[in-house]
C-alpha cells in the first residue's frame, strides 16, 4: 500500500501537490484551534482563574460596574444627587422643545403665503412678473451683453418650437425622483398619478393640543382617485420616559396615521391581481384562481402599520415605521421648505458634497493602509498581484 501511495503521489501534478499540502495545513490549523478551545474551557472551569479574572475586571477604571462599586458610599450618594439634577435638566429640555414647536407654528404662518404663491406658479394659477423672474445665475456673471442677448434669442426660439407649457409641469414628481429617500418608494405605475400632485403643505397642531404635524398632499382632479387631499399625521412626544429619562434627546415620533384613498375602479396601484393554477388532488383537474395581493407603491405611505396599545411590533413593522418616520420628518424639514432646490438639484449637490468628504477620508485611509503594506517587511506583493491576462479569459 505504501508503494502504491508513493506511486500515486509521484504521478500527481505539482499543482495538485500544492492543493494537498494546503488542505493538510488547514487540517493542522483546525487541530490547533480545537486544542485552544479545549484549553479555554478547562481554564474557565477553574474557580481560582475565574476569581482572578473577576477581580481584574472590577478593578478597571473604565468599567461602570467596577468603578462605581469601588466608590465610597458617601460619594455614591452625591452621584445619585447629580442624576436627579440630570432628570430635571431633561424635563427643562422637553419644555424647550415644546417652545420650539410653538415657534415653528408661528413662523409656518409667515412662510405659508410664500409657499402658496409657489403653488400658484407651479399649477399655472399665477404668472410671475419679469421682475420676479429675474435671476442672476453663477455662470452668467462673466457673460458679455452680446452673449446674453444671443442666449436669450436661442431660448426664445426653443420656446416657439415647443408648445407653451402651463406652470411648471411635473414639479413635485421631479422633486421626488431627485431625492433618493423618496425615489426608492416610487414605482413606475406611481408616476402618472404624481404628475397630478400640485402641492405639499405642513400643518402643525393647534396651541394646547398634543404635539403633532400633518403632511397634506394636494392633487388636481384625476382618473385615479376622487380625493383632492391625502393626509399623513405624525404624533410626537416631547417628555422624558419615566423608566429611562436619560435617553431623552428631543421630540420623538410616537405613531402616524394615514387616510383612506377613494380609488377609481381598476386604478388602485397598491393592489395587483395574480393568477395561480391549482390541481385537484383526486381528479387531477387544473383550475385557475385569481387573487388580489398587495403591490409596491408610493401610496402605501398613506396606510402605515398600526401600533398596538401595548406598543409591541414585529420586526418588519418596526422597520417600516422607522423608515416612515424618517421620510415624514425629511419631507417636513427639507422638502417642503426647499422644494425648488430639490427640483433643480442644487440641494442634492449640497448633500452630495457631504458624502464626498467622507469618501475622500476613506480614500486617505486606504492610502495609509497601502503605505503600511509597503513598509511591512513580511508583505509579499506577489500575493496581491492580478492574475496574468490569459488567466482572465474564460
Amino acid at each position: 500500500m505504501a508503494d502504491i501511495d508513493n506511486k500515486d503521489q509521484a504521478e500527481m501534478d505539482p499543482a495538485d501537490m500544492e492543493d494537498v499540502e494546503e488542505v493538510e495545513e488547514e487540517e493542522t490549523g483546525e487541530d490547533e484551534n480545537s486544542k485552544a478551545r479545549q484549553l479555554t474551557v478547562q481554564m474557565m472551569q477553574n474557580p481560582q482563574i475565574l476569581a482572578a479574572l473577576q477581580e481584574r475586571l472590577d478593578g478597571l477604571n473604565g468599567s461602570p460596574s467596577g468603578y462605581m462599586e469601588s466608590l465610597p458610599k458617601v460619594v455614591k450618594r452625591r452621584v445619585n444627587a447629580l442624576k436627579n439634577l440630570q432628570v430635571k435638566c431633561a424635563h427643562i429640555e422637553a419644555k424647550f422643545y415644546e417652545e420650539v414647536h410653538e415657534l415653528e407654528r408661528k413662523y409656518a404662518a409667515l412662510y405659508q403665503p410664500l409657499f402658496d404663491k409657489r403653488s400658484d406658479i407651479v399649477k399655472a394659477a399665477y404668472e410671475p412678473t419679469d421682475e420676479e423672474c429675474e435671476w442672476k445665475a453663477d455662470e452668467e456673471e462673466e457673460l458679455t451683453d452680446e452673449m446674453k442677448e444671443k442666449a436669450k434669442l436661442e431660448e426664445e426660439k426653443k420656446d416657439e418650437e415647443k408648445e407653451d407649457p402651463k406652470g411648471i409641469p411635473e414639479f413635485w414628481l421631479t422633486v421626488f425622483k431627485n431625492v433618493d429617500l423618496l425615489s426608492d418608494m416610487l414605482q413606475e405605475h406611481d408616476e402618472p398619478i404624481l404628475k397630478h400632485l400640485q402641492d405639499i403643505k405642513v400643518k402643525f397642531s393647534d396651541p394646547g393640543q398634543p404635539m403633532s404635524f400633518t403632511l397634506e398632499f394636494y392633487f388636481e382632479p384625476n382618473d385615479f382617485f376622487t380625493n383632492t387631499v391625502l393626509t399623513k399625521t405624525y404624533k410626537m412626544r416631547s417628555e422624558p420616559d419615566e423608566t429611562d429619562p436619560f435617553s431623552f434627546d428631543g421630540p420623538e415620533i410616537m405613531c402616524c396615521t394615514g387616510c383612506p384613498i377613494d380609488w377609481t375602479k381598476g386604478k388602485n396601484v397598491t393592489l395587483k391581481t395574480i393568477k395561480k393554477k391549482q390541481k385537484h388532488k383526486g381528479r387531477g383537474t387544473v383550475r385557475t384562481v385569481t387573487k388580489t395581493v398587495p403591490n409596491d407603491s408610493f401610496f402605501n405611505f398613506f396606510t402605515p402599520p398600526e401600533v398596538p396599545e401595548n406598543g409591541d411590533l414585529d420586526e418588519d413593522s418596526e422597520a417600516i415605521l422607522a423608515a416612515d418616520f424618517e421620510i415624514g420628518h425629511f419631507i417636513r424639514e427639507r422638502i417642503v421648505p426647499r422644494a425648488v432646490l430639490y427640483f433643480t438639484g442644487e440641494a442634492i449637490e449640497d448633500d452630495d458634497d457631504d458624502y464626498d468628504e467622507e469618501g475622500e477620508e476613506a480614500d486617505d485611509e486606504e492610502g495609509e493602509e497601502e503605505a503600511d503594506e509597503e513598509n511591512d517587511p513580511d508583505y509579499d506583493p506577489k500575493k496581491d498581484a492580478a492574475p496574468p491576462a490569459e488567466c482572465k479569459q474564460q
